[in-house]
């Protein structure tokens, strides 16, 4: 079956889904997206995915060309479409195409919104949360908002290519004084000697992970504290755990960070019980 793709009010061929090369994400990656994850052919955690667009939408002053209502039944269709199980739905929004120029376009301009759907490996997922990945440190010099999701990610590209040529998953991001902020395109986690997880505060130097969302509820039902603090690579080191959270990853255990072994090596108790607990918390669509 052929896979299917959403342009700009048309289902196509994703072969021959395109946009204009005036688009502004192409020209500046003026644009927004957010990913979402597919589990038994229902959306997981949509709600938050869709006020997280929203939210960035309104940092940019990018209007959506469609309302949530609209939106939620294109996604569904693309999953329906498709015959998407188990995989992910990428939606992206741009400020449309329009004449090269750093100003915004013309009011009336119309907006872009995108999407797809495909399959993921579940076995091979869960193969790799039970060997569990390893992670290397980065300095973070992304711009100082990654707390909006725009398409603007080229230097989370370059850290997620160097852990690639280390051998490693992920790359954690360090800022100018030796604190982790976060992966290149998830949330950083540990747990500390008392037990409980560690991870940085959800201010302006983060993407607010909506799965990172999830875990506060899943930790509250199991009794495990949480601690919203910056931590340093030499604290991850000597951490009984670590891991990393997001909609492609879930909850993923880190073996090793810089070349080191985290916890003997091996993925810990708490990251893999978070884990197996995730899908009974996250909300799915109807």
């Amino acid at each position: 079956m052929s896979r299917i793709a959403y342009v700009n009010g048309r289902y196509v061929r994703h072969s021959e889904a395109a946009v204009s090369i005036d688009d502004r994400a192409f020209l500046f990656a003026d644009g927004i997206y957010e990913v979402i994850e597919i589990f038994g052919g229902k959306l997981i955690d949509e709600a938050g995915h869709l006020e997280r667009l929203n939210r960035s939408a309104r940092e940019l002053l990018l209007k959506l060309p469609v309302g949530e209502r609209v939106l939620k039944l294109i996604l569904r269709e693309l999953v329906a479409r498709n015959g998407v199980a188990y995989g992910h739905v990428y939606l992206q929004v741009t400020r449309g195409a329009a004449r090269r120029d750093h100003f915004f376009p013309k009011a009336g301009t119309p907006t872009t919104l995108v999407a797809f759907a495909h399959r993921s490996d579940r076995a091979a997922a869960e193969a790799k949360a039970q060997a569990g990945i390893k992670v290397i440190s980065v300095p973070d010099i992304r711009w100082k908002r990654p707390d909006i999701k725009s398409t603007s990610l080229l230097p989370n590209v370059l850290a997620k290519q160097q852990a690639k040529d280390f051998g490693a998953y992920e790359a954690w991001l360090v800022d100018e004084e030796g604190f982790v902020t976060e992966g290149s395109s998830s949330n950083a986690w540990i747990v500390d000697a008392d037990g409980a997880l560690v991870t940085h505060p959800a201010d302006s130097g983060i993407l607010r992970g909506i799965t990172r969302a999830r875990l506060f509820e899943i930790a509250a039902a199991h009794q495990i504290r949480i601690v919203e603090r910056r931590f340093t690579v030499v604290e991850a080191k000597a951490a009984r755990e670590a891991f990393i959270t997001g909609a492609t990853t879930l909850v993923m255990p880190v073996v090793a960070i810089d070349g080191e072994k985290i916890g003997g090596g091996a993925p810990g108790p708490v990251a893999l019980g978070l884990r197996a607990a995730f899908h009974g918390f996250a909300p799915a669509s109807e």
